[in-house]
Parts: C-alpha cells; structure tokens; sequence
C-alpha cells in the first residue's frame, strides 16, 4: 500500500500520524513519524511480549515505502486491575545484575547503600507483569496489526500530500531555472562586441612576443582564449539537465536520490558558467542560477 494517486507523482519523505485502539482489558496507542534520509531507516519500539509483531510490521513499513527515517511506537496497557501478576525472571535477573555493579562501584567509593527489600525489587517496572493467557496475546496482537492499517495509510496520505506540494515547488523551480538559461543565452549574444574587444586585446598581448613564437604556438593561444570563453557547451548540458528534471518529476517511482545527483550537475555547470562568462550580466545570471540550484537541492532532500 502506497499513498498514490493519478496526480501525485513524488513522495515526500516527511510524515506523521497517530491513533488509538482498544481490545477489553487492553488499550494501545500508535506514534509513527518520519524524516529525510539517505535510505530507508526503521526504528521500531513495541511490546516484545507479543510475538511476531516487530517483525510482521518491520515487512509492512518496508513494502510501504523506499526511503525514510521512520520511528513507530506502539505502546499497549492493561486497563484492569484484576488478573494474576507473573514474575518477569530475565527482568528480574538483569536488575540483580546492574544492582550488584553499582553495589560493588559503590563500595570501592566508600559509599554506603541502604539495603534493598523484595518489595523494592517488585516494585520496580518490568520486574512483575499482569498475566495473560496465550489466547489473550494471540488476540491482542491480531488487533493491534488491524488496528496499524488505517493509521499506516494516514501516515503515507500525508506523506503524499507533502510530495503534491514537493512537486509544485520544484515544477515552478525548474521553470524557473530555464528562465535563467534563456537569459544566459541571451546575455552571449549581447556580450560578442565586449568578447572580440577581449580577444583583439589578448592577440595584442600575444603579438608582443611574436618574434619568439611560432605559428602553431599562436594558433593554440588563441584556441586557449576562445575556449575559457565559450559557455555553449555548459548551457546545453543545463538544458539537457532540465530535461531530465521535468522527466524525473513525471515518473512514479521514487526518484529522489536520482534528482539529488542531478542537482550536483545542475551546480557543476552553473560554476563553470560563471567561471568562464567574463560578463558582468552573464555573470550575475549564473550567480542567480546557483541561489535557485541550491534551494532545489534543500526540497529535493525530502523527495522518497
């Protein structure tokens, strides 16, 4: 199950969502919430005592979705006060076991503890549990998985909702960023009488030592000039990059790390742009592009 519908084509990886259930003499809880991440990052907290479900709901959240740091919690309590109360062995050994480490640190501090009674330990969460019959368990446990479906699908609606919102922005970002290009080209074509100014003044730079050079070395000067000059080949691949936004955009699969690689192609051309546009215009277009680049890389962060 997925939060998919014929107009929403991104996940966002940011999602919260809650709700209660309740099973006589039982009542529960559920809490999932997740944040952006490299991959997809569980961390389960629910009653090992019912058997199975960690590793039931650890299969669901993984079919559910690719990418996310995900935090569910289910807390269960016992409403009633009657029923036998069961001794918690493991529990019980584990507080002996940390009781006799700090008794001992204690002791070779000269720190003298008061002594500690059965009821203490009693007393202590974990140690006793209210008893349950294997039948209870096996029911509660069948409600609880019913009871996580309807929150689950509230937790990927919103999930969704926040990637119709992702694709809004980084729709109107793209459209944006092809602006900018259309006006990088433009600027190349206005900045020729500055650019041959540059290359006349770079020849006589080069005539200056002529007697010394020969053809084929002049030659390749001048290629050297036209080269660091020329910004064609990186606003083609910025169209190119466009391209494949817009497209990745589209696709229905999760597509966030893809756009995130293709934000750092986005930012490599828009360096080189300003490195070599010798052109003030040129050059405050390509400082524009990077702002717009890098605030599409900050949303593409929650993109699944």
């Amino acid at each position: 199950m997925r939060a998919t519908t014929e107009d929403n084509v991104l996940q966002s990886m940011t999602g919260f969502a809650s709700g209660k259930g309740e099973l006589a003499p039982y009542s529960w809880t559920w809490e999932i919430r997740s944040v952006n991440a490299k991959g997809l990052d569980l961390r389960l907290r629910v009653p090992d005592w019912i058997e199975g479900l960690e590793t039931t709901l650890r299969a669901r959240l993984g079919k559910a979705m690719g990418r996310g740091n995900v935090t569910l919690s289910l807390k269960v309590q016992r409403e009633d006060s009657g029923g036998s109360l069961s001794l918690n062995g493991a529990a019980l050994d584990s507080m002996l076991e940390a009781m006799a480490t700090v008794t001992a640190r204690a002791e070779a501090n000269g720190v003298a503890l008061a002594p500690v009674t059965a009821v203490d330990l009693m007393n202590l969460r974990g140690v006793m549990e209210q008893g349950s019959s294997e039948e209870e368990t096996k029911a509660l446990g069948a409600a609880v998985l019913q009871g996580f479906e309807p929150v689950l699908q509230q937790f990927l609606d919103m999930r969704g909702n926040e990637g119709r919102a992702l694709h809004e922005v980084l729709t109107r970002t793209v459209d944006e960023i092809e602006t900018l290009v259309g006006q990088a080209e433009a600027a190349i074509g206005n900045r020729k009488e500055a650019m041959e100014e540059a290359l006349r003044a770079a020849l006589a730079r080069v005539m200056q030592n002529v007697d010394t050079m020969d053809e084929d070395r002049l030659a390749q000067e001048m290629a050297l000039v036209a080269v660091k000059s020329d910004v064609t080949e990186e606003l083609d691949r910025l169209r190119a990059h466009i391209g494949a936004a817009r497209g990745l955009l589209q696709d229905r699969k999760p597509v966030g790390r893809k756009l995130d690689f293709l934000m750092q192609e986005f930012n490599r051309e828009a360096n080189t742009l300003c490195s070599k546009s010798q052109n003030t215009a040129l050059t405050r277009i390509g400082l524009d592009l990077k702002t717009v680049i890098d605030q599409m890389r900050e949303q593409v962060q929650n993109v699944e």
